[in-house]
């Protein structure tokens, strides 16, 4: 939780955000060729404590020490470097940019081995920002200084598969192609997506030839899973379109309204991180007609099992409630748990996936005391939940929300008004933008994930935004807690941290070879 005080420059709420944000310290620092060597010193000093922080996984105060070193010698360029470095870690890729940037100002100083930490770094921000033509050309700057470093032409080139494969999809994309889902079954009925029929794992029940789901089989597939063990592909498309019937009769803005004795829980961001997501549901227990269950976004991408995260999650979400009594599945039952668990959308999920962009989870009782909290019309609280954050104008209302099909990736800023994001992607929103927003539209909260809080949940903007985030020990790396936030009728938070699960001995983004998986690391 923070309740820290902004100290940056105010920006007003009409700022535009720029393409690539400049480091928030820039404005602050008084570059110079004359450094005095008690400034030398400190900044050595400083320096070294960032790097004793940066090696313990503490990259959030690895990066204030890097800041605060070069403010004490900013003709440094191992401090840039460093913090560039931190940067990455902390995704905050546009921060980073600027900083190798600098570094490239300052290393007329340098060797050849200092120049290839520059154009490397910067080739990783590229990558992360989605700009690989620029990445390849700074890779290829490293290997005119360094010819022989394999790592790095192996990093290269699978840049460019990536490039070439990115440019043969769009030559061969036909405007009005079939949709995915009818061509599937269209494959079904031909025969060619049968059950192998060597295969012994968890079986899918069905009638007349048509699949759904089971708790059992649920069960049995968590243990499948468990063993390093995977689907029929038959069994993974039952399982996506069942889940794709469901959300295609949801709106981007989907209402969950919590009655009395109902709790729901908000889950941030898990990233493919199976063994956490387990740990995750044995702490908030399954879906039910009792409890809720919300995905905030990002549940693949990063971790090595989100096939896995993201099978459990719609197979919760898809399949028919099966009764061995007296009920049939011909009855008015739509899935195992429709209604009791919800997916928004993340910007790691691809673009034409059909998913809500956002819930609005709202009280059904008025709360005990009011606590200055902003409140419906009816005199409840409500909480936005969104992957990002808000949007880059005012005005915005959630019947806007509910006609739209777009996502918001956005992070909150101390600062008031609206400004450049750290990611290089999207903007920031400073405390008076959600406020405003809140107002306009009776809303207690906005609740939003994409971020890493070291301990799975920040409240920022004077208690209007909340930052959680569900995967403990973020890429094996990060050291941070996970969280989720438990609301229940009367619009009550609880928010609950946990600790990263032991997993089997595979690193993060296994499933890349060379480029952006080896830059993980």
């Amino acid at each position: 939780m923070s309740d820290q005080s902004t100290s940056s420059p105010s920006l007003s709420a009409s700022s535009p955000p720029s393409s690539v944000p400049p480091s928030p310290e820039l404005g602050k620092l008084n570059i110079s060729n004359e450094v005095s060597e008690e400034d030398k010193q400190e900044a050595a000093r400083l320096k070294a404590a960032a790097n004793k922080a940066f090696t313990s996984h503490d990259f959030n105060d690895a990066a204030k020490l890097y800041s605060e070193a070069i403010e004490k010698n900013p003709n440094e360029p191992t401090l840039w470097c460093n913090r560039a470095y931190a940067r990455m870690k902390l995704e905050e890729y546009g921060y980073a940019l600027t900083d190798a940037s600098r570094v490239g100002f300052l290393c007329y100083k340098w060797d050849i081995a200092h120049s290839s930490i520059k154009f490397f770094s910067r080739a990783t921000c590229y990558m992360q920002v989605m700009k690989p033509q620029s990445a390849v050309s700074d890779f290829k700057k490293v290997l005119a200084l360094e010819p022989h470093n394999e790592t790095v032409r192996g990093q290269m080139v699978s840049t460019q598969k990536l490039i070439r494969k990115i440019e043969f999809e769009k030559a061969i994309e036909v405007e009005g192609e079939k949709d995915p889902v009818i061509r599937c079954r269209e494959i079904i009925q031909e025969g060619g997506c049968d059950v192998d029929t060597n295969y012994t794992g968890p079986q899918l029940p069905s009638e007349d030839q048509k699949f759904y789901m089971t708790q059992e089989f649920l069960q049995e597939m968590i243990e499948w899973f468990k063993q390093g063990k995977t689907l029929p592909k038959r069994y993974a498309w039952e399982i996506v379109m069942g889940a794709h019937e469901q959300f295609i009769k949801e709106d981007s803005l989907v209402n969950v309204d919590i009655p009395e004795g109902v709790t729901c829980d908000v889950i941030g961001d898990v990233h493919g991180q199976f063994y956490d997501v387990l740990h995750l549901f044995s702490l908030t227990g399954p879906p039910s007609e009792k409890h809720y269950l919300l995905m905030n976004g990002d549940l693949v991408d990063r971790g090595s099992w989100s096939i896995e995260v993201i099978l459990l999650a719609f197979s919760y979400k898809c399949g028919w409630l099966y009764r061995h009594i007296q009920v049939s599945r011909t009855d008015n039952h739509s899935g195992l748990y429709p209604k009791y668990m919800y997916i928004n959308r993340g910007n790691h999920e691809a673009k034409d996936m059909n998913l809500p962009l956002s819930t609005l989870v709202s009280a059904t009782k008025p709360p005990p005391s009011r606590d200055n909290a902003i409140l419906s019309p009816q005199g409840l609280k409500r909480f936005f939940v969104v992957h990002g954050g808000l949007f880059s104008k005012d005005g915005v209302t959630l019947e806007d929300i509910r006609k739209i099909d777009r996502l918001l990736w956005t992070d909150p800023q101390e600062a008031p008004g609206r400004g450049p994001s750290k990611r290089g992607v999207g903007i920031a929103f400073g405390p008076d933008v959600t406020k405003r927003w809140c107002t306009l539209n009776g809303v207690a909260g906005v609740i939003r994930s994409h971020e890493v809080r070291q301990n799975g949940y920040e409240i920022e903007h004077d208690g209007l935004c909340t930052t959680v985030f569900s995967a403990p020990n973020y890429v094996d790396q990060s050291g941070n807690k996970g969280a989720f936030i438990r609301i229940d009728s009367a619009g009550n938070r609880e928010y609950t941290q946990f600790e990263a699960s032991p997993h089997p001995p595979m690193k993060p983004m296994a499933y890349v070879q060379g480029g952006l998986g080896s830059l993980m690391m």
